[in-house]
């Protein structure tokens, strides 16, 4: 039986753009512990960077420190807190399942808060990710078009207004966590002060941001959307037409070359490009699951990416 982890005190208001990654965090205790872990590891992080000085926020940093070393004992021999690189593809494999889930959601038309938290919660992970490094491009317009879409369907369902679905439109205001408070969605686990002025926010173009074609939402996934939305759906969109990209026909006959020895990092990596692979077909997308299995074959038998 796990071991309950240690409680934390109120949340100093300095620490407010942590919240909902601790919320994040709860919420995942017990759906996946490794995602709950690396939300506190970068609470903890990002907490230390705002404020580590001031008796309220060192009393609160050390309460959730405790957190975590109790968290991380819970989760000792797993690979994922083990290894980065593992816990990395975890992390990003997770938020791009919400996302993913999310985006179907979206292209099909079907608006809820299920979708929304999803689209959202997506964006938190994203910036977790940040504790293994910096984030890559693609998950910089990821998380910024995930964002966005959670802060617009979100306002458009509060203001009785029809989203439009998919990727198209993308030019407006892109809000704080602050503007997504009023749903029950994303309560957060500490009080909030009152709500930032959204026209103080710069306006952000998201036309050039590349997003992945739509994928079935996952069977696991909850997807019940709500009847009472008061939003009248589009009409169901199909997914986009995937482009597979052509194969390496070399890789078919490759033998691993004499005297490569890896690394344990580089086994590490080629474990991860084998996860992608994996979560991709998960949603049907077949050219990214090519790609990474194409990368792995490569590195395991050339020793070069």
């Amino acid at each position: 039986m796990a071991t309950a982890l240690p409680g934390l005190p109120s949340l100093p208001p300095q620490f407010k753009p942590i919240q909902h990654h601790l919320r994040t965090a709860q919420e995942h205790d017990k759906r996946d512990p490794v995602v709950a872990y690396y939300c506190r590891l970068y609470s903890i992080q990002t907490g230390m960077k705002i404020d580590s000085k001031s008796p309220e926020c060192r009393k609160f940093l050390s309460k959730l420190m405790d957190q975590l070393e109790t968290l991380k004992k819970q989760l000792a021999g797993n690979e994922s807190v083990a290894q980065e690189v593992v816990g990395n593809a975890h992390v990003e494999n997770y938020a791009l399942k919400l996302f993913l889930y999310a985006d179907s959601e979206d292209r099909s038309g079907r608006f809820h808060k299920n979708m929304i938290k999803s689209f959202y919660t997506s964006s938190l992970l994203l910036d977790v990710l940040s504790v293994f490094g910096e984030l890559t491009e693609e998950n910089l317009q990821h998380r910024k078009y995930a964002r966005w879409k959670a802060t617009y369907i979100h306002n458009c369902l509060k203001n009785g207004e029809t989203p439009q679905a998919g990727p198209v439109g993308m030019e407006g205001e892109m809000y704080g966590d602050e503007d997504i408070e009023g749903t029950s969605a994303f309560q957060p686990p500490y009080p909030s002060s009152s709500l930032s002025d959204p026209s103080n926010m710069p306006t952000t173009n998201y036309s050039n941001i590349q997003i992945p074609p739509g994928a079935h939402a996952p069977a696991n996934t909850p997807a019940e959307v709500p009847h009472n939305t008061g939003v009248t759906s589009h009409p169901t969109v199909p997914p986009a037409a995937q482009n597979i990209p052509s194969v390496d026909p070399s890789l078919f006959n490759e033998k691993p070359q004499g005297g490569i020895h890896l690394t344990p990092q580089e086994f590490a990596t080629a474990q991860k490009y084998c996860k992608y692979a994996g979560s991709a077909l998960q949603y049907e997308d077949v050219g990214t699951a090519v790609q990474n299995l194409q990368k792995a074959l490569k590195l395991l038998t050339t020793g070069k990416e």
